[in-house]
C-alpha cells in the first residue's frame, strides 16, 4: 500500500510540472503540489531518492525595455589648408599647433594621416637631389669650350669672374658649365646666346700684326762665351775618359796589378790614422779647409770672414787674406795653381793669389753662398747659393757663364767630375742632381734623402757618387744603374761634408755634427776608422792626394791634422 502510495505521489508530481495553460502561473503550482513528509515506521532511516527540480523559464522582456536605434554620427566638416608659399615668403599662422597640423598632415582620398618631421627633412633632401642630378643632366649636354682662354672668355661676356682663388683649368671649366645650365633651366638663353655671338664675333675678327703673339724659344739662350765653355769642356772630359778608361782596361788586363792588395793596403793606412797636430785656426768657428795641389798649404776660413793659410805638415800660419765683409762659408785651392777661392754670405766668391791679393770678384748671386768647386780643368768655378741656383764663372775673365736653375729650394754643395764632364748639386730640397756641363742638361735626379742634403762628392773610378745630409745617412749613388746602391747609417747627427780618397777613390771620408769624422771602405762601405778628438761641430774636411793626411776643422776653432805615416809613440794623445 505504501508503495502504490508513492507512485501515484511522484505521477501527481510530474504531471503538475508541464506547463500550465490559460494564464496559470505554473510556479504557485509546483509549490500546491510538494509532498508532504512521511514519518518513517522502519527504525533506519531511509533516503528518498532525489528529485531534480524544473527549470524555470526564461521571463519575456516587457515592451517598455526595446531598445531605440542610435541618432546618425555628425558629418565632420572638411579641413581648409592654406595656400602653400612660394620662394621667398614665409606662412603666417596664429598658432603652433594650427601650423604643425597643417604641415604635418596629409589628405589622401577620404583618410588622412599625419608625417614626422625627419621625414619632411629626408622628403625634402631627396626633391633637392633630383633637382641637382637633372641639373647635372641638362650641364652634361651643353657644349663647353676646353681651351682655357676660350673658357675666360665665355666667363668674361656671362658677365662671371674669369677665375677664383686658387681654380684651376677643370674647376673654371665645371664652373662654366654649371652657370650654363643654370641659365638654361631659368630660360635665359637670350643671354647666353648672346654671349655665344660675342664670343664667335670676337674670334672671327681679324688681329692685327702688332697683336700676333711672339714665338718665345723653349730655352734660354745663353752667350757666346757658354757654347765655347762648352765645346772646351767637351773637349777636355773626353781626353780625360779616355785616358781613365785606358788606364782600368790595362790595370785589369795586368796580372802584375792586384787591385785587391793596394786597396788593402789603403784601408790599412786608413785604419792607423792619427791625430799628429792640432792648433787653435781662428778667434770664431770655422767653416772650410783645403789642400793645395802639391799638399804644401792648407786654407781654411771661419765666421770672421778671414781665410788663412798654414804651412804643412806643420800647420805653421803663412798669412791671412781679408776682404769679405761677412762670414766666409768655404775655401778650395785651384786644382792647377796655388790659388784659391773663397765663398761669403755677402753673396760674392773672390779669387786670391797665393800673396793674398784678390784677383777676381764674382759678383751675380741673390743670396748668401755656400759650398764651391772648381772645375778639373781649373778654369772654371761653381758656386752654389742659397737663391736656389748655382753658377759657372771663367776665371780668367770673371764672366757669369751660366745660371742653373732646377732645385725648389737652396742649393747649398757642388761637386766636379774627375772628367770635367759632369756637375752635381745638392740642397735643401733633399735631392741631388746631376748636370751635363757639354749641353746643359739635366741628366740625373737622385731622390732617397728624406732631409737635406749638405755634402756631395764623386769617386775616382767614374761611376761612384757619395751624398750626405741631415737624416744622418750616406747613400753611395751608381750613375751607370741610376739608382742607390749602399745607404750607410753613419752618424748620430747630420753629416755636413763628404769626401772621396781623390787619387784611387779606396776610402771615403764623412764629417758630422756629432764632433767625429769616419773612414769608410770604398769595396764594401764598412767602417774603417772614427777620427774622435773635437769638442764640438765638424764642419769640413779635405783629403790629400795620396790619403796620408787628413785634415778636419771644427766649431771649437780647432784645426786638426790626421796621418797615417805617425808610429803609436809619435801619435797625439787625444781625450
Amino acid at each position: 500500500m505504501d508503495t502504490e502510495r508513492e507512485d501515484t505521489t511522484l505521477t501527481t508530481t510530474a504531471e503538475s510540472s508541464t506547463p500550465a495553460s490559460d494564464g496559470q502561473n505554473p510556479v504557485s503550482s509546483v509549490h500546491a503540489t510538494l509532498p508532504q513528509p512521511i514519518q518513517p515506521v522502519i527504525p533506519p532511516v531511509i533516503t528518498p531518492p532525489s528529485v531534480v527540480p524544473p527549470l524555470a523559464p526564461i521571463p519575456s522582456i516587457p515592451p517598455s525595455l526595446v531598445a531605440r536605434p542610435l541618432a546618425p554620427l555628425p558629418v565632420r566638416p572638411p579641413v581648409v589648408r592654406p595656400p602653400v608659399p612660394q620662394n621667398g615668403e614665409v606662412g603666417s599662422s596664429d598658432s603652433d599647433s594650427d601650423h604643425d597640423d597643417t604641415d604635418t598632415r596629409i589628405n589622401k582620398g577620404t583618410g588622412e594621416y599625419e608625417i614626422s618631421e625627419e621625414s619632411r627633412l629626408v622628403r625634402e633632401r631627396q626633391e633637392k637631389a633630383m633637382q641637382e642630378l637633372m641639373m647635372k643632366r641638362r650641364a652634361a649636354a651643353l657644349a663647353v669650350p676646353t681651351n682655357d682662354m676660350a673658357v675666360r672668355a665665355r666667363l668674361r661676356h656671362l658677365g662671371e669672374p674669369i677665375t677664383l682663388f686658387g681654380e684651376r683649368e677643370m674647376e673654371r671649366r665645371d664652373r662654366l658649365r654649371m652657370i650654363m645650365a643654370k641659365l638654361d633651366a631659368e630660360g635665359q638663353l637670350e643671354k647666353l646666346m648672346k654671349a655665344l655671338e660675342d664670343e664667335e664675333a670676337a674670334a672671327s675678327a681679324p688681329k692685327d700684326e702688332a697683336e700676333e703673339e711672339i714665338q718665345y724659344p723653349f730655352y734660354t739662350e745663353g752667350p757666346k762665351s757658354l757654347l765655347d765653355a762648352r765645346i772646351e769642356i767637351a773637349k777636355y772630359s773626353l781626353a780625360r775618359a779616355a785616358l781613365r778608361l785606358q788606364r782600368a782596361q790595362r790595370r785589369r788586363e795586368d796580372p802584375d796589378e792586384d787591385m785587391d792588395a793596394e786597396m788593402d793596403w789603403a784601408l790599412k793606412q786608413a785604419g792607423n790614422l792619427s791625430l799628429e797636430f792640432s792648433e787653435i785656426g781662428d778667434d770664431r768657428p770655422l767653416t772650410g779647409c783645403s789642400f793645395s795641389r802639391d799638399g804644401k798649404w792648407l786654407a781654411t776660413c771661419s765666421l770672421t770672414g778671414a781665410s788663412r793659410l798654414w804651412s804643412m805638415p806643420e800647420i805653421k800660419k803663412s798669412s791671412t787674406f781679408k776682404g769679405h765683409t761677412e762670414r766666409a762659408t768655404d775655401v778650395v785651392y785651384s786644382p792647377t795653381h796655388n790659388h784659391l777661392a773663397t765663398a761669403s754670405a755677402d753673396r760674392t766668391a773672390r779669387y786670391w793669389s797665393d800673396q793674398g791679393s784678390i784677383l777676381k770678384t764674382f759678383e751675380g748671386h741673390l743670396d748668401r753662398l755656400a759650398r764651391i768647386a772648381f772645375h778639373p780643368s781649373g778654369k772654371y768655378l761653381g758656386t752654389a747659393s742659397f737663391d736656389k741656383t748655382w753658377r759657372l764663372w771663367d776665371i780668367e775673365t770673371g764672366e757669369e757663364l751660366l745660371l742653373q736653375e732646377g732645385h725648389s729650394r737652396s742649393v747649398y754643395s757642388l761637386a766636379f767630375h774627375h772628367d770635367g764632364s759632369l756637375a752635381a748639386s745638392c740642397g735643401l730640397d733633399s735631392l741631388a742632381r746631376v748636370w751635363d756641363l757639354r749641353t746643359g742638361r739635366s741628366i740625373l735626379a737622385l731622390e732617397g734623402h728624406v732631409k737635406p742634403i749638405l755634402g756631395i762628392s764623386f769617386s775616382p773610378n767614374g761611376y761612384h757618387l757619395a751624398t750626405g745630409g741631415e737624416d744622418n745617412t750616406c747613400r753611395i749613388w751608381d750613375l751607370r744603374k741610376k739608382k742607390s746602391l749602399y745607404t750607410i747609417p753613419a752618424h748620430s747627427n747630420l753629416i755636413s761634408q763628404v769626401k772621396f780618397e781623390p787619387q784611387e777613390g779606396y776610402f771615403l771620408v764623412t764629417a758630422s755634427y756629432d764632433m767625429t769624422a769616419k773612414v769608410w771602405s770604398a769595396r764594401d762601405f764598412k767602417p774603417v776608422k772614427t777620427l774622435s778628438g773635437h769638442e764640438a761641430k765638424v764642419t769640413s774636411l779635405d783629403v790629400l792626394g795620396d790619403g796620408g793626411y787628413i785634415v778636419t776643422v771644427s766649431h771649437d776653432r780647432t784645426i786638426k791634422l790626421w796621418s797615417s805615416n805617425m808610429t803609436s809613440e809619435q801619435a797625439m794623445d787625444v781625450d
